[in-house]
């Protein structure tokens, strides 16, 4: 005891100077981090103050510009905790971190920057205009990091630019309309950010094959020109929709393999049109103000695999056929008012049936809540949707032109005039004719005919049959070359998770973890339901020549 009261004395003595010490660290941080600021704010964010030493020797203009950008951007980094950027140094861009070089599209001499990818480096800053100057990029991969503010303006100088990974960060604004002028893009992800506002119906008709837009704060209706997105993977979850799920998307049946709609508000029935979709493997329209019975043409997703309708107001049977569809391992349609359910159904792989009205069913909602909606009939034109409408058909190719008629021959000249004939001798007095004694009626008869003679033969007549020869229609050839399939996920993204344990049904909207669908990106935050186990990770770069 003696010995512990000197300690402690010891103790009280030492925290003020310890006290003092942090704060003092603490004080020097942060004056360095506002110094920072400050500088970065005297900065020129398009790069055109970065010195770049005059000793240093660049095999190409392109190369030169990448030093100047990726120097910009180097300056833009507020916090780099893994020292990713410290090999960012010197005229050797190539061998920067995360940065990939290739030989140019436009000459095979010339080596450019093609790809820049820093998934999952935990970088903090922005997005510096001077990274326009890496016109040749065809990736730029930056998902889960700590970027913020605006996407640069400056990207539509990236006209080679396929893949563009921004998921994961603190983007703001409005929706990057800059996206839309890029020719060359294919692989759009947006996810996990900030983004408000509208979304602009043009990004449907860009060419794009992979589509995420999904857990941001984006507010506005699905357009009717979805169903001209050329897209195979189309992800728009947790954002504030509403309004009807347009049944135009049926014109993606060509391409369309997968389609989450989770969260999104859309309050309307489920289009029976979604049942033309024969190719896809994925749809996901849970957690949404969907009404009315399950349309019995989803039977025809021949190649589904995974079915979510749950956690809406769907009510009736469900149709028999769609269990049986070869392919499905997991149907859920939990948290409805389904009042029928064929016994096929339970022996689809992974099925949720929990909170409905179904007789005899485990986990089934009050007979009060079942009568409420057994007494309510849906009206589903009183949504005022509008009505699918099929693409109009190709035109069809121009018919030949006539063949020109032969030119016509030369008329032969006229003939020349032939000498009059000589004019006869004057007659000489000749007797008059002699007298017959014909009646007149007589001398103007025709001869009698001749006898008549039985032919031997009958006479036999060629006559030439006209020929009608139709000239057929060109054949349709489709020139177009067929579109790029792009590997977005590993094939594994389709097993099942098991169905999600039991939960109460709170009074209060639901706010669930949907089965855990595996994303490359972190979780979103507690407040939205996470995505279904799809691996949607960036494709890799290029290979290092």
């Amino acid at each position: 005891m003696p010995t512990t009261k000197p300690l402690l004395f010891l103790a009280l003595l030492l925290v003020p100077h310890l006290a003092a010490a942090l704060y003092s660290s603490s004080a020097i941080t942060g004056a360095n981090d506002q110094q920072r600021r400050r500088l970065l704010e005297s900065y020129a964010d398009d790069g055109s103050d970065v010195y770049v030493d005059p000793s240093y020797e660049f095999r190409n203009q392109h190369l030169r510009d990448a030093y100047v950008a990726l120097q910009a951007w180097k300056r833009a980094i507020l916090s780099d905790p893994l020292n990713v950027t410290g090999s960012w140094s010197g005229p050797d861009v190539c061998g920067y971190y995360g940065v990939y070089c290739a030989p140019s599209e436009h000459d095979s001499y010339v080596t450019v920057v093609a790809g820049v990818d820093l998934n999952h480096a935990d970088l903090a800053g922005h997005l510096p205009e001077a990274l326009g100057l890496l016109a040749d990029l065809a990736v730029f991969h930056v998902n889960s990091n700590r970027f913020c503010g605006l996407v640069p303006d400056s990207f539509h100088r990236m006209r080679l630019l396929h893949e563009l990974d921004l998921s994961n960060n603190r983007f703001v604004g409005g929706f990057p309309d800059v996206v839309l002028r890029l020719p060359s893009l294919r692989f759009l992800d947006l996810r996990y950010n900030e983004f408000e506002g509208p979304v602009p119906s043009d990004l449907f008709d860009r060419p794009l094959d992979a589509i995420f837009i999904n857990s941001n704060r984006f507010r506005f209706k699905i357009p009717d020109n979805v169903g001209n997105s050329p897209a195979s993977v189309l992800v728009l979850a947790n954002n504030d929709f509403g309004g009807c799920l347009p049944a135009s998307v049926a014109n993606m049946s060509g391409t369309l393999n997968e389609i989450i709609l989770m969260n999104t508000g859309l309050k309307s029935c489920v289009p029976a049109e979604l049942g033309m979709l024969t190719e896809l493997t994925v749809l996901d329209v849970s957690h949404n103000q969907l009404m009315g019975a399950i349309p019995a043409e989803l039977a025809n997703l021949k190649s589904i695999e995974q079915l979510d309708l749950g956690y809406n107001r769907l009510v009736g049977d469900v149709p028999e056929a769609i269990c049986h569809l070869p392919h499905l391992q997991n149907f859920t349609y939990s948290y409805n008012y389904i009042t029928g359910e064929p016994p096929v159904c339970l022996h689809v792989k992974a099925l949720d049936d929990r909170r409905n009205c179904i007789p005899y069913r485990p986990d089934q909602r009050s007979p009060e809540q079942c009568q409420f909606f057994k007494g309510n009939h849906v009206n589903c034109d009183a949504f005022s949707c509008k009505k699918f409408v099929p693409p109009s058909p190709p035109p069809p190719p121009p018919s030949p032109p006539p063949p020109s008629p032969p030119p016509p021959s030369p008329s032969p000249p006229p003939p020349s005039p032939s000498p009059p004939p000589p004019s006869p001798p004057p007659p000489s007095a000749s007797p008059p004719p002699p007298y017959y004694e014909v009646s007149p009626e007589e001398r103007y008869l025709s001869p009698p005919p001749p006898p008549y003679q039985e032919p031997t033969t009958p006479p036999h007549y060629d006559i030439p049959s006209p020929s009608y020869h139709e000239v057929p229609p060109p054949a349709y050839h489709d020139d177009a070359p067929p579109p790029p399939y792009y590997e977005v996920s590993p094939e594994d993204r389709y097993l099942s998770p098991p169905p999600p344990a039991y939960q109460e049904e709170p009074t209060t909207p639901p706010h669930y973890d949907l089965p855990s669908y595996d994303y490359s990106s972190p979780p979103p935050p507690t407040t939205m339901w996470k995505l279904p186990a799809y691996d949607y990770s960036s494709p890799p770069p290029p290979a290092t020549p």
